[in-house]
């Protein structure tokens, strides 16, 4: 089920909502729970019933582990219990993410003849089982304790988080359910869910859903794109991918306060980083904490000199790009973002008023760290977005090809979004042979409003300085409002495949 969709404003969240809270009010608060994981369930399983035996396989399988550290001594559930999450969790993961990856290359390096699944992948996967592996190390690892079915049942399931995140540890939801002062309505938490619900939903409607119709375009037109083309396509990617995760990213956390409940930032405006150790510092934060916390730190992080640092560096991100997708186009992506931040970290160039602790040897201005930083994070993206390798190098040919054949014009053409409509029909009517131009403008003035936007201040910024600001409030309703208008387009979410 999608955020943007009717059913789900218009149905399941109210409906939603005023079981959690009739319940609470009655103070049956084990059936609350209950009810909000059964309706997790159902946001879950809703196009297809095949993911929710998937996830319910996947939850039964990690509490029974958990169940079963009760009555183990410490050595065990240490060594065996660790041994045992993980061969779960990642076999789980590789088995429906990379199982026809593995072995497509085994059979292209071996000229071996093993037999592809084709497996559908299920929604979210990827967050599902890395916010269960995280629970199930804290348990080995004694930071955490078994608790009830309801509970851990929730804990996986809210839906809010549940299929593109935050990727949430137990510790920080289960004392906020836990709470009986968070089960009654709080007229202000609710209010400011349903701004960061709206400002995330406008981003991921008016803007990312808009910048997919040229971006989808050109790279499935690699080959024929010139270099001004390539140049906007990668661009408007760049601003597409933004307001896709991070709206919602504002959308779950807007939710989440309407259940008084406080799902972590996942954002915090990395475009304005001025390096890209600081943009990982600020884009998917709860990715990038479960890396640090489950994979870093004990590869020894930074305790074991400069060369085992790097290598531990290299291999978060090495990591993070296959976790992306089953592709050596992430695997390049992953490499490259690792490679970038290692040369951060070797203090040789650093940012005039950073504030890195370790001195550089050279400092440049802040504005040449920012064109840098979000300079190469545009590149990484043709590895990110391309279907294959080829694809990805094609885009990086179109570059430095140098040529322009007006391919622009038949990106631009695919905004032929239905807030144009009028201004169209007029030009068809007066000057038809403007209308190449008309839609070139739009794209680039599409891109000017992304821009200025991500100069300001991001999501949560504004409703934590304006709470309920009339001027806001009025700004929310025409966002919300237009925002319904436009769902009938066909939508995703990126990080759905994740």
């Amino acid at each position: 089920m999608l955020f943007n969709s009717y059913i789900f404003i218009f149905l399941f969240l109210p409906l939603t909502l005023a079981g959690w809270y009739i319940l609470n009010h009655f103070k049956a608060y084990e059936p609350a729970k209950l009810f909000l994981a059964g309706m997790s369930l159902w946001f879950y399983g809703y196009f297809n019933p095949y993911y929710l035996a998937v996830i319910v396989v996947s939850i039964l399988g990690n509490y029974a582990l958990s169940y079963l550290m009760k009555f183990s001594c410490a050595k065990l559930t240490s060594r065996l219990g660790l041994a045992a999450g993980i061969l779960l969790n990642l076999g789980f993961l590789f088995y429906f993410k990379y199982y026809d990856f593995f072995f497509e290359n085994i059979n292209f390096i071996f000229h071996a003849d093993f037999n592809l699944k084709h497996i559908l992948l299920p929604l979210g996967i990827s967050f599902f089982t890395f916010q269960q592996l995280s629970f199930i190390v804290d348990r080995c690892t004694g930071k955490a304790e078994h608790y009830s079915f309801i509970n851990y049942l929730t804990f996986v399931t809210f839906f809010p988080q549940l299929i593109a995140g935050p990727i949430v540890l137990y510790k920080e939801m289960m004392p906020q359910f836990e709470d009986r002062s968070n089960r009654k309505w709080n007229p202000d938490n609710f209010a400011q869910g349903i701004v960061l619900f709206t400002l995330g939903l406008g981003k991921k409607v008016l803007l990312a859903d808009v910048l997919a119709l040229p971006v989808n375009f050109g790279f499935e037109q690699t080959a024929f794109l010139d270099t001004p083309t390539t140049l906007l396509i990668i661009l408007a990617y760049t601003f597409e991918i933004y307001f896709d995760f991070s709206g919602y990213s504002d959308m779950a956390i807007g939710l989440g306060k309407m259940f008084n409940i406080e799902l972590p930032i996942n954002f915090n405006s990395p475009y304005k980083a001025c390096s890209v150790k600081e943009l990982w510092q600020r884009w998917h934060m709860t990715l990038s904490r479960f890396f640090i916390q489950y994979v870093y730190i004990p590869l020894g992080g930074s305790r074991k000199g400069r060369v085992r640092t790097i290598f531990n560096t290299f291999m978060v991100f090495f990591l993070s790009g296959l976790w992306h997708g089953a592709n050596w186009t992430y695997v390049a992506w992953g490499t490259m973002q690792g490679l970038l931040v290692i040369w951060d970290n070797l203090g040789i160039v650093g940012v005039k008023g950073s504030n890195e602790k370790v001195p550089a040897r050279f400092y440049i201005p802040r504005w040449l760290g920012w064109l840098f930083t979000f300079g190469f994070f545009n590149l990484s993206l043709f590895f990110f977005r391309s279907d294959s390798m080829a694809n990805a190098f094609q885009m990086f040919k179109n570059i430095f090809a140098f040529k322009n054949t007006g391919y622009i014009y038949k990106a631009a053409e695919k905004l032929d979004v239905p807030e144009f409509y009028l201004f169209k029909q007029v030009i068809n009517l007066t000057k038809p042979e403007l209308l190449n131009y008309a839609y070139l403008a739009v794209f680039i003035l599409l891109l000017a409003v992304s821009a200025f936007i991500l100069t300001r201040k991001n999501a949560l910024q504004i409703v934590r300085e304006h709470p309920l600001d009339k001027k806001l409030c009025f700004f929310v309703v025409i966002i919300f409002v237009w925002s319904v208008i436009s769902f009938s387009q066909v939508s995703t979410f990126i990080y759905f495949n994740f």
